[in-house]
């Protein structure tokens, strides 16, 4: 079985404003659609989530589990 690449970083709340997820700029339907895309369709969006990211109206103010983790693989190495 081949790994699916997924953008999200486990804050999943939808900014209202906007309809984009805090944490990786999806929409609830790319979210819910992802299993089911192709990996052409991923690319696609994923190319479209930094420009998107800067459209919500505020950042998550807690640290990530995604985050966490690297800064705990950064100290350990």
């Amino acid at each position: 079985m081949t790994a699916i690449e997924s953008p999200c970083i486990l804050v999943c709340s939808i900014d209202m404003k906007t309809g984009f997820c805090f944490g990786c700029g999806r929409t609830r339907d790319e979210i819910g659609a992802w299993m089911g895309m192709t990996s052409e369709n991923r690319r696609s969006v994923m190319a479209e989530l930094p420009a998107r990211l800067e459209t919500v109206e505020r950042r998550p103010r807690r640290e990530t589990r995604r985050s966490r983790m690297a800064r705990e693989r950064d100290v350990l190495s």
